[in-house]
């Protein structure tokens, strides 16, 4: 069910949630105020169609120049994280009913609890290596209840993340100059 979770270690937990938003769980609402949370829904989902055929081409062109390994395997793990959460984004919605105060059903005959491009996407894991009160001599945030590392995300968002750190760490070799 929404907000069920397991304990694997006390710093790692398999936490379900529904993501509705962009990453880390922020909206384009919380950008944009004259735009609807359900229009926002839409434009973010067909955003990430275009952009995943944009990522689809840039992958193409990359291998069928024989580009780095590097810059190949960063552009393969950013496609694959994208492709799956726009998987979510778009069929979640339809293929599920709601998870809330219930176990979702898959498929389910009154038809899922949105429509097309209206889906959410799943994230679960979640790792709050620390949990306390930040020291009071600390500027701004001194005292205040904190946990480290507290955004909850899925496989895919780590693939995404990876691709984009593998590009930035690995920039020389993944591009490098001409006549190098």
């Amino acid at each position: 069910m929404l907000h069920d979770s397991v304990e694997v270690f006390s710093w790692f937990k398999i936490y379900f949630i529904e993501n509705d938003g962009m990453a880390w769980g922020t909206k384009i609402s919380d950008f944009v105020s004259f735009i609807s949370d359900r229009s926002a829904k839409v434009f973010l989902t067909l955003f990430r169609v275009v952009a995943i055929f944009g990522i689809g081409y840039w992958l193409c062109t990359t291998t069928n120049k024989q580009s780095p390994k590097v810059l190949i395997l960063a552009i393969t793990l950013i496609f694959a994280g994208a492709l799956g959460n726009i998987i979510d984004s778009v069929f979640y919605g339809i293929w599920f009913d709601t998870s809330f105060g219930q176990v979702a059903s898959f498929l389910p005959e009154t038809g899922g609890y949105d429509s097309l491009l209206h889906g959410k996407v799943v994230d679960m894991l979640y790792f709050p290596l620390f949990k306390g009160y930040l020291p009071e001599w600390l500027p701004f945030y001194g005292g205040d209840y904190f946990t480290f590392f507290e955004p909850v995300f899925n496989v895919a968002d780590m693939a995404i993340s990876t691709g984009f750190i593998m590009l930035i760490v690995f920039n020389r070799k993944a591009f490098p100059k001409k006549g190098s």
